[in-house]
């Protein structure tokens, strides 16, 4: 194979459990985020609008929905014949297989991937974040201070570094301390989970550390030991638009600053286009009795009723007299009449039946899981079917091919849960 001067590798292993009913069924990178895109086109498309043509994504957890939507990298330009995407699932190696079992030996167990291109650096992604980003102007600063290791970086509140991965650095930005989750912080440069390293240091250290620590991850072990050696690692910083999309209030925020009348977050540079696997769609339709206000609504769309402040992905249809506010809806969706739905998010493919209501009640969070949903947003599960008729409260979750049987008196309160087939909430 051709030699590549950096390759990208994605982490889209992760299941996302705060993201609930989300993910049951797919892994968080597969999660559809501002109506037509999935949360993973965002590294790839930053990669590719980098120079970065050569990419490994790392599956693991509830992988068929994104291998579907990868495939050979077709809307990024990376059907190639040298380098490309290669979606990279653990496998049998000699007589056994094993699981990715922490960030770094998911790198570790690809090692034979990524010497095949015998690179000088190693850019290592997570893909669960929504931002824009030039890793080539990244890859430059590396090069300038002759680093080993390269983190990016953004300056966070005090309280909000008491929970993430914080990099003590000096004047020049040099790194000399790493802090996971500190007490008392003595910086605000939080880990953004974007690595350079150079190929060689890395795959020593992976090498080194894989007997010692099972569970290898960047920020525990591997980052850790390369400070030890007393190598050059600096923090890159970063001071544009990123989020963290992993919580349900998180997913809905983010979603929802997109319909903002200047949006923070540009969907529409075309010089740094996010692409996506997108099936030919007919034109939105906007029915005579129609109202849609500071919405972002996506190609195929039939509105009949009324949509205020929300996102709608590809095929969605609202039916007459329905009003739909502050909410996400995912593609393929169906929305019946005369129902009113407030502060939702319905997953692709689901079913509304004719007059339902959605997003009413006291806050009260879900019994099941409080610690999940317990924002005022409810959450309809892929595929499901809601019948018609129904109340429906605040925090609740469905999930299946529901009946009216389900739901005593045509009511479920705040915080309920109707969960078909044993689905995990």
């Amino acid at each position: 194979m051709r030699k590549k001067e950096m390759i990208g590798m994605l982490l889209a292993g992760g299941q996302g459990s705060r993201l609930g009913v989300l993910t049951a069924e797919k892994a968080k990178p597969a999660v559809y985020f501002g109506g037509k895109y999935k949360i993973i086109d965002f590294p790839l498309s930053n990669c590719v609008n980098s120079g970065v043509d050569t990419i490994g994504v790392l599956t693991q957890y509830q992988p068929l929905s994104l291998h579907k939507h990868v495939g050979i990298g077709i809307p990024w330009d990376l059907d190639r014949r040298s380098g490309g995407v290669t979606m990279l699932s653990p496998h049998v190696k000699g007589e056994t297989g094993e699981w990715y079992s922490g960030t770094a030996n998911a790198i570790y167990q690809n090692i034979q991937f990524i010497d095949a291109y015998d690179p000088e650096y190693v850019l290592v992604l997570g893909t669960d974040h929504i931002y824009k980003m030039d890793y080539s102007a990244m890859l430059d600063f590396h090069k300038a201070n002759n680093c080993v290791a390269t983190i990016a970086v953004m300056e966070v509140s005090r309280d909000e570094a008491t929970r993430m991965g914080i990099m003590n650095a000096d004047a020049n930005d040099k790194v000399y301390e790493f802090e996971e989750k500190p007490k008392n912080p003595k910086s605000n440069l939080a880990s953004m989970g974007i690595y350079i390293f150079t190929w060689k240091t890395l795959r020593e250290a992976l090498i080194k550390d894989n007997p010692i620590h099972h569970d290898s991850d960047f920020g525990k072990h591997i980052i850790p030991m390369i400070l030890e050696s007393g190598e050059n690692m600096y923090a890159y910083r970063y001071n544009a638009y990123w989020r963290d999309v992993g919580t349900i209030e998180a997913y809905w925020d983010t979603n929802m600053e997109l319909v903002k009348t200047v949006p923070a977050f540009n969907l529409y540079d075309d010089f740094c286009k996010i692409y996506t696997q997108e099936e030919h769609q007919p034109p939105m339709y906007t029915g005579p009795d129609s109202e849609v206000t500071a919405s972002l609504v996506s190609c195929g769309c039939e509105i009949y009723g009324a949509v205020h402040n929300c996102v709608l992905g590809p095929d969605v249809i609202v039916g007459e007299g329905s009003v739909v506010r502050e909410s996400i809806i995912m593609p393929g969706c169906k929305i019946g009449k005369n129902c009113k739905l407030d502060r939702v998010i319905i997953d692709s493919s689901a079913e509304i039946g004719d007059g339902v209501t959605m997003g009413g009640g006291e806050n009260t969070p879900n019994a099941d899981k409080p610690n999940v949903y317990f924002t005022g947003i409810t959450v309809i599960a892929e595929e499901t079917v809601v019948p018609g008729g129904l109340t429906i409260g605040k925090n609740c979750v469905i999930q299946g091919r529901t009946e009216a049987s389900m739901y005593p008196g045509g009511e479920l309160k705040s915080g309920g849960s109707v969960i078909v087939e044993g689905v995990e909430l």
